[in-house]
């Protein structure tokens, strides 16, 4: 594989904290041929179609990991915030109080929400 296809291998092995020889060697099987440094040898079993169709996913899945990897920073920073802004909120006894008697079922949503922080 060329230099950038091994690095976007490495992260992938790593993202999936996969790293047997099996992986390796789809990976290997799913890159196309212009990220490789020498042709490919014939796979035993698989067609040109198979192959080419097994290119295309490995790319799509790609893309797909690498936004669902970029959105999961700003989603877990969003979670974090909101999660310390209601702990405080909850902390202000007049506040607890409005909640309590005007929106018990959101304070009790608050709560569990709050609750899940401190476990973890």
């Amino acid at each position: 594989m060329k230099p950038m296809r091994q690095i976007e291998s490495a992260q992938l092995m790593t993202a999936m904290n996969e790293y047997s020889i099996t992986y390796a060697r789809s990976l290997v099987a799913a890159t196309p041929e212009s990220m490789l440094v020498r042709p490919k040898k014939p796979i035993r079993g698989l067609s040109g179609d198979q192959i080419a169709l097994m290119e295309n996913e490995a790319t799509s899945l790609d893309r797909e990991f690498k936004t669902i990897e970029h959105d999961y920073g700003a989603d877990h920073l969003d979670l974090v915030l909101t999660t310390g802004y209601l702990t405080r909120l909850l902390s202000n006894a007049r506040i607890l109080r409005y909640l309590a008697q005007k929106f018990p079922d959101i304070l009790a949503e608050f709560q569990k929400i709050t609750e899940l922080r401190k476990a973890t």
